[in-house]
């Protein structure tokens, strides 16, 4: 009898898993980037309009037609990473939280621009076209760049080769697929990553 009532004490002492009763404080694990475009393979994403993308090497590349390479996964609140090269007069962008994927525009998604030349340069490279000018005047045109874009609810937060061109909020779009645009000139994307936030 002593000895169930030894044991049921030594339980009692161990919940929590700590000395003295106090709750284990674990870490909850980072969240884990996910590679969308590896540079083998287009698998999860499919393609609207003609552009004719294509891979060559470790990038996928488009030069002529029209269109947007679409993520067949929707995304609300993520970090996104991109690897990008155009020529001087590329058009081209990403497109995230997309509420319609069969009719993609700045009006129905977030459209982080990649536009050097712009005629209204008001939303050129680093902006998100309509919603915010760029802080900053990076020309991307003739060398790989790296675009990070950060949306958390409301909060939108782009950064160009390490500098912050866009921090605002706004409450259009939630959620939805995201997009690599061909509009103009050479466009190539590569090391496409997304993190869940």
């Amino acid at each position: 009898m002593l000895l169930a009532v030894l044991f049921v004490g030594c339980q009692g002492s161990n919940e929590g898993g700590a000395i003295g009763g106090g709750e284990p404080t674990i870490a909850p694990p980072a969240p884990a980037s996910t590679t969308l475009f590896d540079g083998s393979s287009l698998d999860g994403w499919h393609m609207t309009g003609d552009a004719n993308w294509h891979i060559v090497e470790d990038y996928v590349e488009a030069n002529s037609g029209g269109g947007h390479l679409v993520t067949n996964n929707s995304y609300g609140d993520f970090k996104l990473t991109a690897e990008f090269w155009v020529d001087e007069d590329a058009n081209s962008g990403i497109f995230i939280r997309c509420s319609d994927p069969a009719d993609i525009g700045a009006d129905k998604c977030y459209e982080v621009n990649i536009f050097d030349k712009r005629p209204d340069p008001k939303y050129r490279t680093g902006a998100i076209v309509d919603v915010a000018e760029p802080a900053v005047q990076i020309d991307a045109g003739g060398q790989w760049n790296t675009y990070e874009i950060v949306a958390q609810g409301s909060h939108l937060v782009i950064t160009l080769n390490g500098q912050k061109t866009v921090d605002v909020m706004d409450t259009k779009f939630a959620s939805g697929p995201f997009t690599l645009q061909y509009g103009a000139g050479i466009v190539r994307f590569k090391n496409v990553q997304i993190t869940p936030m």
